[in-house]
């Protein structure tokens, strides 16, 4: 049987975010979200944990995003004390890694402090992939025996799901007609490789993400998709295909 974890990035980054995940999870096919320890829904996605135990959290580590949990960094922030945005961190800037691995062990602390168990670690604009960070995601990932999103190369022992998918969010969009050929795909790959993280980011529009995100309607679409969708209908009773989160493939 192909195993799928339908995971929600952004948890934690404003109330209509918040709301979308618990919706998508509750009402359609998402299995799993990743929460943003430092941003300003992150007490409300902890609330709404607590009724919702069937959904997996991990941590979305963040660099590029808000302000850091930490006050002592000096080269990762700008003159506001925010993080600097994500051009810096794609160019060939010099920065302590050392404040990376504080501020992101500092943020699956509180995410576990705040008395989630966390499933597995991701990143905000995929920072963890970036090649200065990722010995750093790989160093955290051994301390707290977490997995990892498996979207570079990683060492075996922190990789538990063989594909990850990153496009489901720029085909949401579309009728499921036009979809056709790319959902068949996506099962086709689920049966093919046995696990597959699927990667999304509904979310319901409120100022927070009006003023923040580049990412904005689209969010809304893929809410509505993920819940009432004749795709999401069929994987949730699909004899084939098990819908799961990172927890269900943990060994710990």
């Amino acid at each position: 049987m192909g195993k799928v974890i339908i995971n929600a990035d952004d948890f934690g980054y404003s109330r209509g975010i918040n709301y979308a995940i618990v919706d998508s999870h509750q009402l359609g096919i998402l299995t799993s979200t990743t929460i943003m320890a430092g941003m300003p829904g992150f007490e409300h996605a902890v609330e709404l944990s607590k009724s919702n135990p069937n959904l997996g959290i991990g941590v979305h580590l963040t660099l590029t995003c808000g302000y850091p949990l930490l006050k002592d960094h000096k080269t990762i922030i700008d003159s506001s004390g925010r993080f600097k945005n994500l051009a810096f961190f794609t160019q060939e800037n010099d920065y302590d890694l050392e404040e990376v691995y504080r501020e992101w062990e500092a943020q699956i602390e509180k995410v576990i402090a705040a008395g989630i168990n966390p499933s597995h670690l991701d990143s905000h604009h995929h920072t963890h992939s970036f090649p200065k960070q990722q010995a750093i995601v790989v160093k955290l990932a051994r301390k707290y025996n977490l997995p990892v999103r498996n979207n570079l190369s990683l060492p075996s022992d922190i990789v538990k799901v063989n594909r990850f998918e990153p496009l489901f969010d720029t085909v949401a969009i579309e009728s499921e007609e036009a979809l056709k050929v790319y959902l068949a795909n996506v099962k086709n790959d689920i049966e093919h490789w046995g696990t597959v993280e699927i990667m999304v980011h509904p979310g319901y529009l409120d100022s927070d993400v009006y003023q923040g995100s580049s990412l904005t309607e689209n969010r809304s679409y893929v809410a509505d998709f993920l819940m009432n969708s004749t795709f999401a209908k069929t994987l949730k009773k699909s004899k084939v295909i098990k819908l799961i989160s990172y927890h269900e493939l943990s060994d710990r």
